[in-house]
């Protein structure tokens, strides 16, 4: 059975012969990374993790998107880490594009694949290694979880994107569809992670206008994306990074199927800031 692919390989080094210019682009309302900029000089190797290194395609940062971090992160053979998530509350989601990774996660041990969807519970002790000969590479989204009056915290989720039969948008004849590892009247979860997925000929046929953020990682195929004021073309291994309120809309002209991976949050509030003149 062949997997379905996700996202090419990344790292390397451009030839000298190269040119400079690309599609690399960070604007007021949004960001394009491609592909080809994710080389081996742009990696981070982080606290507690050994034989690892992650290209870190998502930050907050005032003025931009505020809530999250998302790494692409590549494991090596032997390698991993005890301690992987430095702070207590942050929540995260693990999806894996690569390789074979072993997840303990709560007590027990999930051997995962490509298309291998977690989600971390604030708190939950996990590690996670790679006993296999070959690298693997997920995606990690952190974000400090917001407690809810009256509402838990969410359980550990394990899944397989295979195992969730994505849901066609209503009045698209299943053109666009989206996969939801979440229930999205749960309001236990204040961030979703689900996989859209769009046919050729497929479009968001509106500027999406909101409140929520966005990383869109694409893991297959292509399309052109309205950001903002400006149309941009992207491809599998290109990443997207949108603040809140950016207009965005999509044409997937094909030959095959458009697919990305899309963080947003959801369901609580908007932080109010301080209160001029009264010391709160």
């Amino acid at each position: 059975m062949t997997e379905t692919p996700y996202n090419p390989p990344c790292g390397g080094l451009p030839a000298q012969t190269a040119l400079m210019t690309g599609r690399a682009v960070f604007t007021e309302a949004y960001a394009v990374i491609p592909r080809g900029v994710m080389s081996d000089i742009v990696t981070s190797f982080l606290p507690c993790w050994h034989g690892t290194r992650a290209w870190i395609l998502a930050r907050p940062l005032s003025g931009f998107a505020e809530t999250f971090a998302q790494y692409l992160v590549e494991v090596a053979s032997g390698g991993g880490s005890e301690a992987p998530e430095p702070d207590p509350d942050a929540e995260g989601v693990l999806f894996v594009v690569g390789g074979t990774p072993s997840l303990d996660l709560a007590g027990r041990t999930h051997s995962l694949r490509p298309g291998s969807y977690a989600y971390l519970p604030p708190g939950a002790p996990w590690r996670l290694h790679n006993a296999s000969a070959e690298p693997s590479r997920f995606h990690w989204i952190r974000k400090r979880y917001e407690p809810a009056p009256g509402l838990g915290v969410p359980e550990v989720i394990v899944t397989h994107e295979s195992a969730i039969e994505p849901a066609a948008m209503p009045g698209t004849d299943g053109a666009w569809a989206t996969t939801r590892f979440v229930a999205s009247d749960d309001l236990r979860h204040d961030m979703h992670v689900t996989i859209v997925t769009m046919q050729p000929g497929g479009s968001i046929p509106f500027e999406e206008t909101h409140v929520m953020e966005h990383g869109l990682f694409v893991l297959e195929g292509k399309a052109a994306y309205r950001l903002n004021r400006d149309w941009v073309e992207v491809e599998a291994g290109d990443f997207m990074w949108l603040r809140a309120f950016c207009p965005q809309a999509c044409y997937a002209g094909g030959p095959g199927r458009f697919r990305y991976l899309l963080y947003k949050d959801v369901n609580r509030h908007p932080a109010l800031g301080s209160l001029r003149g009264t010391g709160r």
